[in-house]
């Protein structure tokens, strides 16, 4: 069929043609939104899955529901090398701007512009307290925002971060609740955040909940993310609620696939639909991959299981570039033998189950110590995780099969 008319959309963060099975989540977020406005207490929301459940997907649609109601809304995406506070400062100077207009005390919009300004060129408090006064200047100089008022003395300009983003966030949220709205700071690949940083987005939300200002946090990462938060600050459990975003069911699937084909005038055969999601598992990045191959090989309408087989290996070979490859060849030889000896341990499937270190060390001959480096790295550079203490899974879904194909 004509490539130029298919609907699906497999890239990172791109939102698919039909965002199926996520209506829950969409509907929980919008009774947040409307409690926060209304000055009633609510967690902020954490969202946990796997690499290509569609996070990022979900984080953008709460955000437009947000924009919706007219909330001022920010979004960052963590590093971990990198602090979080100049990209808050830009994302929420963003935000801010969406409030702004529709406030009545201008002078009152000015100084917290003017705190906003002085959060951002802040440097860290030890960092500072060795620099020179002509040093600090420097700083300034090479990097400001672009905000047209001076940066305040003695608010949110401490250098530390948790004591800044305090101060920030509540001057923010009382600035928000005067316009009759909210602002949602939205926090993509939350596990990333340096365990300092972290803390400070704890307390900040801590205090925002104590004060009942309508500022809303929504995190999205990886499935270790609440041991993250909870090593933070052991009250976090209390502060968030944790959304666990996994594959699709087989209806919502269907849907994902049926849905853009029908505004195309294509059906599928039930059998094609069947084949599919044995192919897919129900993991929307997969679902988007395998139906546009499918999209591309099938000569018409209804698209049959036939297509599907005929579309299966130009689908496998993609996502083994693509999406399984360019995170393979970020390892070092040390770390693929960590990663083979995970696949060779885990059992086949979608969901392959945790492995113990013990048993990775074990099968590699090796001392468990003397693995710490490679296991190490691959936690940072987000390829495996730990959700239990002793033990360790992959972040992608189907990661082992592809590692143990490529030993045959």
């Amino acid at each position: 069929m004509d490539p130029v008319r298919n609907p699906y959309a497999p890239g990172a963060g791109q939102r698919p043609p039909e965002l199926a099975g996520r209506d829950r989540e969409l509907a929980q977020f919008d009774v947040v939104l409307e409690r926060v406005a209304r000055g009633r207490p609510e967690r902020s929301l954490v969202l946990t899955g796997l690499r290509g459940v569609g996070k990022t997907v979900l984080l953008n649609a709460l955000r437009s529901a947000a924009i919706s109601r007219l909330w001022g809304t920010a979004k960052v995406e963590a590093r971990p090398d990198q602090s979080l506070r100049r990209p808050l400062a830009g994302a929420l100077h963003l935000a801010l701007r969406e409030v702004a207009p529709r406030h009545r005390d201008q002078d009152q919009v000015d100084t917290v512009l003017g705190v906003l300004k002085a959060f951002a060129v802040r440097t860290p408090a030890a960092a500072t307290a060795a620099r020179s006064t002509s040093t600090r200047s420097s700083m300034r100089e090479r990097w400001s925002p672009a905000i047209d008022v001076p940066a305040l003395s003695g608010r949110a300009d401490s250098g530390d971060l948790e004591v800044d983003l305090v101060e920030l966030l509540v001057d923010a949220g009382s600035l928000a609740r005067d316009v009759g709205v909210g602002l949602a700071l939205f926090v993509d690949e939350m596990q990333d955040v340096t365990p300092s940083d972290v803390s400070a987005v704890c307390a900040a939300c801590h205090e925002l909940s104590q004060q009942g200002l309508p500022v809303v946090v929504v995190g999205a990462g990886l499935p270790h993310l609440p041991a993250v938060l909870s090593a933070a600050k052991s009250y976090s459990e209390r502060l968030f609620r944790y959304v666990r975003i996994d594959r699709l069911e087989r209806a919502a699937a269907d849907l994902a696939l049926v849905i853009p084909a029908a505004e195309e005038g294509v059906t599928f055969s039930a059998d094609a639909l069947d084949t599919l999601y044995a192919q897919t598992e129900g993991y929307p990045y997969f679902v988007q991959a395998y139906g546009k191959a499918t999209w591309d090989v099938a000569p018409g309408s209804p698209i049959t299981a036939a297509d599907v087989r005929v579309a299966v290996p130009e689908a496998t070979a993609e996502l083994a570039v693509g999406f399984f490859g360019s995170r393979y060849e970020r390892a070092t030889p040390a770390e693929r033998d960590y990663l083979r000896a995970m696949a060779a341990l885990s059992a086949p499937g979608a969901a392959e189950a945790a492995v113990s270190t013990a048993e990775v060390a074990a099968h590699l001959q090796r001392k468990p110590s003397s693995l710490s480096p490679a296991r190490d790295s691959l936690l940072k550079k987000g390829l495996i995780f730990s959700a239990e203490r002793g033990t360790i899974a992959f972040t992608v879904p189907h990661f082992g099969a592809f590692l143990r194909a490529q030993a045959t």
